[in-house]
């Protein structure tokens, strides 16, 4: 959540839509293939070059690192996020793809559990990236809010 200026602009579009997450996982017979499905999702998205990966824009609370950027436009919120380990990666474009180019209001009403249990991951994930994954919906919610108190 940085100040920092993001990359261009070509962040706006997610790399997986919801329907299609929502489509992957329950096909995943269990949870080596859903595993197999964030590792996978992990891999389609871009590096953050260096020159992003700031101290500014990392989200506290991940055992790895992780970085998000945020910008808003005519109402509708959109992120680019990144991190050094790949099935946080893939966290992270599930996350996306439930959230991008979203309403504050919409994004404020994302449940990240009832999302997870949906797609068979609650109680799968270590405590440490379950942390993680809070820390990363939390980080979205605030990047939400704060854009819309400063409208």
């Amino acid at each position: 959540m940085s100040s920092t200026p993001p990359p261009d602009a070509t962040f706006l579009a997610p790399l997986a839509s919801k329907a299609e997450i929502l489509a992957l996982f329950a096909q995943a017979p269990d949870w080596q293939e859903k595993y197999r499905q964030l590792m996978l999702l992990g891999k389609r998205f871009p590096v953050l070059a260096n020159e992003f990966r700031v101290e500014a824009a990392q989200v506290r609370g991940c055992e790895s690192n992780a970085w998000l950027y945020h910008r808003q436009l005519a109402g509708k919120h959109y992120f680019l996020a990144d991190s050094d380990a790949r099935i946080v990666k893939g966290l992270i474009g599930l996350l996306l793809a439930a959230n991008q180019g979203l309403s504050t209001a919409e994004i404020a009403a994302f449940d990240a559990d009832a999302y997870f249990n949906t797609l068979g991951l609650g109680g799968q994930l270590s405590p440490s990236r379950t942390n993680g994954l809070y820390a990363l919906a939390r980080a979205i919610k605030a990047c939400a809010a704060a854009e819309a108190a400063g409208d």
